[in-house]
Order: structure tokens, then sequence, then C-alpha cells
């Protein structure tokens, strides 16, 4: 049985992606082996939004690229984002590379893998080595429909559910209307299936996923009762049977409608955390991103929320470096992410991305500034993050525990109501569970808390 190593850069919905091609080359024969030296394939799903995370895979590639001197029929891919972007020449630039896949084609892998470790077999046999690498990165109609099987780990509670694929939105500095294409998005009655189907299997969280999540279905179809789409979706979801905590990510604050902020006062199962990326405190920056939206409204729709459900948490995204953003940009950011005061946030150092019109402006910054103001953002969100997780210790919070904590494995971590993680002490009968536990300490990302009791 031939083996295959699969690598994952970037967000939830790269992740989501690898289940998917996971569990077709698993229906094809092939083990999934977590050793990139005993396997067969070697596979990287990739990410554009960022260059580091680039380059990354590229470093990656290239090191795993000497394997083939020993095992010469090894296949080499990339997918994803990058792949997307890409295609022929990361053939070109990486000889070794066998295989690019694009982001709507996941669901070919599997037949593409095959037919590359088919011709290694035919070489091996004496016949010609027919070595022409494999590049789809072309459109497909109904793609967004493809990234629907899961392959469940034992005592697995949580899962994430793929709603849409692309974004029409066209913000300045993101590559993803590019890479992912437009906004398509899947039938509500098919996503309750496979939620249905998640929790018939013991899943009792799941992540609804989509590039402007809450923008789903606008195009294709109704409002009914006044209600969003995506908002009808939440209700369906709502009412599974064995779900009991619901999230979403990432949504666009334009997509926050009255509809949907009441969600979070009207459904108990939508978890009270909320993803809302800022991406800058000042109107000018925010116009030159095409960020439809003001500081103030961005400041009214927290608000509106804080209203809705008094406990929830927020967290953003906020870039710094943007080309022209002055000191008095960064200081109208720092401000909002004062006022606001985050749960917690991923600050970015703006980085260019080609085929993007933010990369051709000019006044690009140097990566001494971009760091600097970083740090002032980051200094800011932990100094409201350490205020808001010290407000826990000697409160009793509910967890859903998901195994193994990932910095002391002979500890358990798992994931408060508002998605903070809290680490304790417990056995394997608590994985995949649902309890309370008491908070003694924190520190700015992390809860720590007594040991798990299950009634």
């Amino acid at each position: 049985m031939a083996k295959v190593f699969l690598k994952t850069y970037g967000c939830q919905m790269n992740e989501r992606d690898s289940e998917q091609v996971a569990q077709m080359l698993v229906a094809h024969g092939y083990e999934m082996t977590p050793d990139e030296t005993a396997a067969d394939v070697i596979l990287l799903n990739t990410c554009s939004v960022r260059d580091m995370a680039e380059q990354k895979a590229l470093g990656k590639m290239g090191m795993l690229g000497r394997l083939r001197s020993e095992r010469p029929h090894l296949v080499f891919g990339f997918l994803g984002c990058m792949a997307q972007s890409r295609g022929a020449e990361l053939v070109r630039d990486l000889p070794q590379v066998d295989l690019v896949v694009g982001t709507q084609k996941f669901h070919k892998v599997a037949d593409y893998v095959d037919e590359l470790l088919g011709r290694r077999i035919a070489a091996a046999n004496g016949m010609d080595d027919l070595r022409a690498p494999i590049v789809d990165t072309g459109e497909e109609e109904g793609s967004q429909g493809t990234i629907r099987d899961h392959v469940l780990k034992p005592r697995q509670a949580s899962a994430f559910v793929s709603i849409m694929q692309g974004c029409n939105m066209h913000c300045a500095f993101c590559i993803v209307p590019s890479t992912r294409g437009a906004e398509r998005s899947r039938p509500i009655g098919e996503i309750v299936a496979e939620v249905e189907g998640l929790a018939a299997r013991g899943i009792k969280e799941v992540t609804l996923l989509g590039q402007i999540v809450n923008l789903y279905g606008r195009h294709e179809f109704p409002r009914v009762g006044g209600k969003s789409p995506f908002v009808q979706l939440l209700e369906a979801v709502h009412a599974v049977e064995g779900i009991e905590r619901i999230r979403f990510t990432s949504p666009h604050p334009v997509g926050f409608r009255d509809d949907l902020v009441a969600c979070y006062r009207d459904l108990p199962k939508l978890a009270e955390h909320v993803h809302l990326p800022v991406q800058s405190g000042s109107d000018r920056i925010l116009k030159a991103m095409r960020r439809p939206y003001s500081a103030d409204r961005y400041r009214r729709l927290v608000d509106a929320l804080r209203a809705a459900q008094p406990d929830i948490a927020l967290t953003t995204d906020i870039i710094v470096g943007f080309p022209g953003e002055t000191d008095a940009d960064h200081a109208e950011t720092c401000r909002l992410a004062e006022e606001i005061g985050f749960d917690n946030a991923f600050v970015f150092r703006y980085s260019q991305r080609r085929d993007t019109p933010a990369a051709d402006l000019g006044d690009q910054l140097p990566e001494s500034v971009k760091e600097s103001r970083n740090q002032d953002v980051l200094r800011i969100v932990e100094r409201t993050a350490t205020r808001r997780m010290q407000a826990l210790v000697g409160r009793s919070v509910e967890i859903l525990c998901e195994g193994p904590s990932k910095t002391n494995p002979n500890r358990l971590s798992g994931r408060t109501r508002t998605n903070k993680i809290a680490v304790f002490e417990g056995s394997d009968r608590h994985i995949g569970e649902i309890f309370e536990v008491q908070v003694e300490r924190a520190t700015p990302w992390t809860l720590y808390a007594t040991a798990a009791v299950l009634a």
C-alpha cells in the first residue's frame, strides 16, 4: 500500500480541503503517514495570503526534493492557493514537482496520484518513464459541493463544514479572489445533511467555513422572512439534534445585518465568539484597502453584538504597514484596538501579493516600520487579552475537550464557548465531552483549570 504525506499551510479552509483530499486518497487505497521519509507521495497544500506562507512551502518542497535521489519513485505535488496562483511556473522552478492542483480541483487529486504512480511502476518495469507533470488549475462548476466528506478521529467532537467557496469583495491587499474564484454557495439542505451525518458520528460542534462566510448564498438564494440565506442556514443547523455548538469563520463586517446580530441573542447553540476582521482603524487606510466601512461603523457593530450577547468574545485581524500608512493612521488603529478591547487578534505586517491592487501602490513602507507598528499593536492586544483572561480566574467555564494539550501532552486541552483554550488534568474518557472546569490561573492566551469532572 502506497503511503502519502500531506502537509497543510494556512487557514481552516485549507485544513478542511486537506481532510477531503485525505479521505479520497484513503478511499483509493492509500495510507496517510505523518512521516515524510516513509512516503511514496508528498503533497503540500499551500497558502498565498502572505509571502511567508509561500516561502515556507517552497522551502519545504526544495528540502524534500533531495529525497528523490534515494527514492526515484517519489511523487511530489503542490495543492491549493499557491498552486492556483503560480501554476506551471512551480514545475519550471522546481523540476521535482510532478503535480500542481488548484483550489477547484481537490476532488481530482487521488486520480492524478493514481496516474503518476502508475507511470513510476511502468518505469520500474522497463517502460519509458513518462515524467510529464500534471498541472490543473482550471475552474470547475459545482466545485463548492466537492468538499463534503470527513475523516474523523476516535472521540473527535468538532468538525469544519465548508459551505461556500470564493470571494467577491476584492480587498486591495488580498489575493483570495484570484486563487479561490468568485463566490459559490452550497444549498442549505445539502449542508444540513452533512451536519446531520456528523452529529450521528458523535460530532458536537461544527464550524461553518467560507472566505466571507456571512455573505453565504447572497447571489443564489432569496431572503425569507427578512432573513439572509446565512441566517436561514444557521437556524437550520441549530435545529440538528446532537449539535451543541455552532461557530463560523471568517465573516466580513458588511455581512452583519440586524438578523445576524440577533442570532447571538436567539440561538443558544451559537457560541459566544465572533472573529470580526477590522484590518485598520484609519478610515483613510480602510478606503485604500477597499474595505467598505468606517472605523465608527465597526465600533457601532461591536456595540450591537455586545448588546445582543454581553458575554461575546471578539477577535480580529489587523494589517499594519499598508502602503501609505502614516503615523497618524497607525495611531488610529492603536486607538481602536484599545477602545474595543479584543480578546485576541492576528496582527500582520502588510505583505505585497502579486495580482493585487495594493502591490502596485506607491509609498511601500520599509520592513523596520512595519515591524515596529506590529509590535505596538501586539502589546495593546496582549494587555486587553490579559485583562479578559484574568477576569475568568476563579470562575467556572464550559469547555469541549479536544484532546492532549499541544504544549504538554500529559494534560488535556479544550475550548470555551468564547474560543479560549483551557488546559487541565484529565483522562481519555474526557476527550470529546463537554463539561465545566474551574479556572485557577491565566496567561494572555491560555486558561489553566482544575482537574476535569464529569457528571
